[in-house]
């Protein structure tokens, strides 16, 4: 399992997915240059700090404690930890990368969804190689090959 983090723009030094977790695309990137000009392989806002948590940070009506105490709420979320679930589940078969435009990642958002995503590979269930407890009738259908 590998989780790390890296600044939009910044060149490929890390292999797997590269997600970009700000509310917004690039200003005056093509669609087309995103993954060439080392923004990111996907994009998901979801995962990005509320509009309105962001500009309290900026105006110092928050610290930067209070504004990842802030986020972390923000990401308890059900639709958003379905996310961070899928987001741990992938890390254990490939490298994410997340991804944001600030310059210093202990200040950043993307610095605490790496704990977060960390955190959720604990709630993951264990691996199972057999099928069991199937969730739906399609499921419960037997495998023809075993």
């Amino acid at each position: 399992m590998i989780v790390g983090c890296y600044r939009y723009g910044r060149g490929r030094a890390a292999g797997g997915l590269r997600v970009g977790v700000a509310r917004h695309v690039p200003r005056g990137v093509r669609k087309e240059d995103y993954v060439p000009g080392g923004y990111f392989d996907v994009w998901l806002p979801v995962l990005a700090p509320s509009a309105e948590l962001v500009r309290a940070y900026q105006r110092g009506e928050c610290t930067t404690a209070q504004f990842f105490r802030r986020y972390r709420g923000e990401m308890r979320g059900a639709e958003v930890r379905h996310v961070i679930a899928l987001m741990a589940a992938m890390s254990i078969r490939t490298p994410i990368q997340l991804g944001c435009f600030c310059e210093d990642e202990s200040v950043c958002h993307r610095s605490v969804l790496r704990e977060l995503v960390i955190e959720a590979l604990e709630d993951l269930p264990p691996a199972h190689g057999e099928r069991s407890g199937c969730a739906s009738p399609p499921c419960a259908i037997p495998d023809p090959e075993g």
